[in-house]
């Protein structure tokens, strides 16, 4: 990840002598600020949390040596996992600097040889609140030692800092061998990638019509391939829209026998056909035998370098032919990759047709998505002018100050400490939504015990710039994210923690927050359902509508949109949402999270197609794009924004946050981590101004002036050979035309 250094913040006024500056506690930008970092002073300024530590130069009978030095500590005696060893580091980083942290790392004990350890900073702020911010971590080993690194940075002014390894189970020693914390080294730009020969929409799979029998093909196990006629001979709608005019596919397809194993199927070498950074689009037709028991997941698979690359997925539970839309990019250089068709259980036969992979010409599309927005985000208006002088010359200027369609991100409570981390969010959107501020297990994770004070900093500074929030999430469907004491909850117990939760929250916020996700990634987990029966999350809607009427309540999920996840295909998501309504559940709107890789139009236009079926409006609410290329990462934006602003059932976009080091995925964010708008942030940036409308003409005979525009608010400027009158007025959202009468 990359960091803007602040220019030369460490050397301020190096030349200029007669100016007193406090350099001693600056540290420059390759100097270490632990002390004692290899332990030539024994002990000196190092403790244990929790633990001992004892400084050796070998253990395990000279079989364990230092790798750098002649000295290393052990944090032994460990009863805890956050045990270890810790050095205070109060005043010695500064606010808003990224850091980046590296240490030589290992374990020792018994019967366990690998375990992750971890880099945390214990920080106190002045109003004595406690954060643990997790900087670093590795698998470590009791073999060697292992290279651990990461990097942070602080938004507000602590109190007190302190650094500390943990992490292995109790009785396990962390050993340390050197351990360094310098100011990041600013990360070069991106390089465009060339894209210059790309052949767009070329099948790199060879005979993919089969006229030359399975050449090209061979079996992965020990199944049969055979070609058969009868397959459709029409390209699947999602290849289709990307492809535009195209020949029709052969109607031949291979069919797969002798299946003894899930992973056995169709395969093809592709090692030499890819090129870095491109997105592919993945498609084909596929159908199973009759006679399977239940419905069978088929999928077309990557191995890339035996990595599990995923293409696209279907759940078939019929004879018929069925889609599978997906897509891939890959970013380091592979030495061998292999595509395969597989899934259907062992004895199920497989038919595959028309297998195409191609390389996506994403402005191709762009320029379809410019004239769709055009017609359904604009709106022809009339301004009408009175009190206008009748001697003839009138110059109007009309210019967009802001496009009220909902464009928000996730923040966190220590960002809003950072002003330029606040400043970047107040300026470029219109509405929120907490991390996890608001989440159950960081509102009440000892029960009894409620922190909202996290979440009522984070509503006052919106409220404050006028800023729109959505609440997530009330309860999180998911097992691993529910907090230990809920699930010591007999039924009855739990019944009752469920039903004070939302009396507690909703009556608190009730009227704050325009939506809630009331009960998050239903797809795919299932803790509250499995303990409380198939009504609770009806009653969980029904309750939170009781309490807060004037609330949104959305379901929200994620791998809707991509094709990857059978799981939560569009349709699941449908069925899904139907099944609650049938059961009184007040649905408001349909979250697709949008945490998505190598995105496709054509893909994500589909899902939308079909959600949009429901009637309701459908968010983006938590939409992240990584790449490890901010050009390609822009591209990834830049698609999914065109789809959500070109489509009718898309009534907002929430980013999942924008800052380095405070996202949820890697090499997904838009501003690096000392303030410099990267590749990425600039090309989201035009796209907010490229929704701007702005124009200029004259004002005709009845005293009127017409133009198209977006939502929103404007300014507009009249110029008469006397002067200069300037106005604001409002294009509310719809289809018809508008007049907007304004007084000079």
């Amino acid at each position: 990840m990359s960091g803007e250094t602040m220019e030369n913040l460490q050397k301020i006024h190096a030349g200029n002598h007669s100016e007193k500056t406090n350099t001693e506690c600056l540290s420059t930008d390759d100097e270490n600020i632990i002390i004692n970092p290899q332990f030539e002073g024994g002990l000196n300024s190092w403790s244990g949390r929790g633990c001992k530590i004892v400084l050796h130069d070998s253990m395990g009978g000279g079989k364990i040596l230092p790798k750098v030095g002649k000295f290393f500590v052990a944090a032994t005696e460990r009863t805890q996992t956050w045990n270890g060893i810790q050095q205070e580091i109060t005043g010695r980083v500064q606010r808003k600097l990224a850091y980046e942290i590296t240490a030589l790392v290992r374990i020792f004990g018994n019967n366990v040889t690998t375990s992750d350890v971890r880099a945390t900073l214990w920080v106190q702020t002045p109003d004595l609140r406690e954060q643990y911010i997790g900087i670093a971590n590795v698998q470590a080993t009791d073999k060697d030692w292992v290279e651990m690194q990461g990097k942070f940075l602080l938004n507000g002014s602590p109190s007190k800092v302190v650094l500390y390894l943990e992490g292995p189970p109790p009785g396990i020693d962390i050993l340390l061998n050197t351990l360094v914390v310098k100011h990041a080294a600013k990360t070069p730009p991106s390089s465009p990638p060339d894209f210059e020969n790309a052949a767009f929409g070329a099948n790199i799979i060879e005979n993919s019509d089969l006229a030359d029998g399975t050449n090209g093909w061979f079996p992965l196990g020990n199944c049969t391939l055979s070609v058969a006629t009868g397959s459709p001979r029409i390209i699947p709608p999602m290849a289709r829209d990307s492809l535009g005019p195209h020949e029709s596919l052969s109607g031949r397809y291979i069919l797969v026998t002798n299946r003894t194993q899930t992973w056995m199927g169709p395969a093809q070498m592709i090692t030499e056909k890819l090129k870095l950074f491109l997105t592919y689009q993945v498609s084909a037709w596929v159908r199973i035998s009759s006679g399977s028991s239940g419905p069978q997941n088929v999928g077309i698979s990557l191995s890339v370098d035996n990595q599990w690359v995923n293409g696209g997925q279907t759940e078939v539970a019929d004879s018929r032919w069925h889609e599978i839309g997906g897509s891939f990019r890959l970013e380091k250089q592979p030495s061998k990759v292999m595509v395969y068709i597989q899934g259907p259980a062992s004895g199920v036969d497989l038919m595959v047709a028309g297998l195409q992979i191609f390389p996506v010409n994403r402005e191709a599309r762009f320029a379809y998505l410019r004239r769709q927005t055009d017609k359904i985000r604009k709106r022809d208006v009339t301004l009408k002018f009175s009190g206008l002088d009748s001697c003839g010359y009138t110059f109007v200027k009309v210019r967009q100050t802001q496009n009220d369609f909902p464009i928000g991100s996730c923040i966190n409570r220590t960002n809003i400490d950072n002003e330029d981390f606040v400043d970047f969010f107040v300026k470029h959107f219109n509405w929120a939504v907490f991390g996890n501020e608001l989440k159950w297990y960081w509102t009440e994770p000892q029960q009894g015990k409620l922190n909202y004070k996290d979440a009522d900093d984070m509503l006052d500074l919106c409220q404050k710039h006028n800023i729109e929030t959505r609440g997530h999430c009330i309860f999180w469907e998911v097992d691993g994210t529910v907090q230990p004491w809920i699930k010591a909850l007999n039924k009855n117990d739990l019944m009752i923690a469920v039903q004070n939760r939302l009396t507690s929250l909703l009556n608190r916020y009730k009227g704050k927050f325009r939506h809630y996700d009331v009960n998050n990634e239903m797809l795919h987990g299932s803790f509250y359902q499995d303990r409380l029966g198939k009504d609770i999350r009806a009653i969980m809607f029904k309750t939170a509508h009781q309490l807060d009427p004037s609330a949104t309540l959305f379901l929200n999920d994620y791998h809707v949109e991509d094709g990857g996840d059978t799981r939560s295909s569009p349709e699941k998501y449908i069925q899904q949402t139907i099944g609650l309504q049938d059961q009184g559940a007040p649905v408001g709107g349909i979250g697709i999270q949008g945490h998505i890789d190598s995105p496709v139009g054509p893909i994500v236009c589909s899902a939308l197609d079909k959600l949009g079926t429901l009637g309701l409006p459908i968010w983006f609410t938590e939409l992240d794009a990584s790449s490890t290329n901010e050009y390609v990462r822009g591209d990834d934006l830049e698609v999914m924004m065109r789809e959500a602003f070109a489509h009718p059932a898309v009534d907002g976009v929430m980013l999942w946050g924008f800052w380095e080091l405070f996202m949820s995925r890697e090499n997904s964010h838009l501003v690096n981590a000392e303030g410099e708008i990267n590749e990425a942030g600039k090309r989201f940036l035009a796209l907010k101004q490229e929704w701007l409308c702005h124009t200029h003409g004259h004002i005709d005979e009845q005293g009127e002036f017409s133009f198209r525009g977006f939502s929103g608010t404007y300014e507009v400027e009249v110029v008469t050979l006397g002067e200069k009158i300037c106005k604001t007025f409002v294009v509310d959202k719809g289809e018809s035309s508008i007049v907007v009468s304004i007084e000079l």
